[in-house]
């Protein structure tokens, strides 16, 4: 969830996947300000080609995020996205209503457990299993499989800081013994954590 991302994409204009530019009219249409970002999204569009059979996100909100990992993924590969708020579930659903191998829940975000692992997960939606140890990796993702946390502002201190104050959220997955992890900027004022699953565990 990022302020201001659903305006964002004005910039990109007649660039834009067609998927995304959907999804992006949806979210104005309800109103929706805090989808991703371009950047974020370009960043899950190349993630999601890397992807072989499912692709899980949680925090699905009006479907941007969504829209950009579904054109990025190739033939065959399965998306699933829970959003817990009954409304943006619904518009989401509505905009890949024509687009079968994606599939939206009106769910809470441990709904991803039931349908694990995958290669490719990106967990969202505010502080839900961002660093709370919630979100386990080894459950959830396959050996090799893709992690993406967003929404962090970089930090070039070790360990990292957010407001003056140890990001004890990205220092979670930063440190995880599972996980091979960098955090990657993507903007003056806009990074993701981005990690592998280690195979040799």
């Amino acid at each position: 969830m990022s302020i201001d991302g659903t305006a964002a994409h004005r910039t990109r204009a007649g660039t834009l996947p067609p998927l995304v530019e959907r999804a992006v009219s949806a979210a104005r249409g309800h109103g929706f300000a805090h989808s991703c970002r371009p950047e974020q999204g370009r960043l899950l569009q190349l993630l999601a080609g890397g992807a072989r059979r499912r692709i899980a996100e949680t925090g699905t909100e009006c479907g941007v995020g969504l829209a950009w990992l579904a054109d990025g993924a190739g033939p065959g590969v399965e998306l699933l996205s829970v959003e817990q708020d009954p409304a943006r579930a619904k518009v989401a659903a509505d905009v890949f209503a024509d687009v079968p191998q994606v599939r939206v829940l009106c769910a809470d975000w441990t709904e991803i457990y039931a349908h694990a692992p995958y290669d490719l997960l990106v967990l969202d939606g505010g502080g839900q299993a961002k660093g709370n140890g919630a979100a386990d990796p080894e459950r959830l993702l396959e050996p090799g499989g893709v992690l993406v946390v967003d929404d962090f502002t970089p930090s070039r201190t070790w360990p990292p800081s957010y407001a003056g104050r140890t990001d004890t959220a990205r220092l979670h997955w930063l440190a995880h013994p599972a996980l091979h992890t960098v955090d990657l900027p993507l903007a003056a004022d806009l990074s993701a954590v981005v990690a592998v699953r280690r195979t040799n565990l």
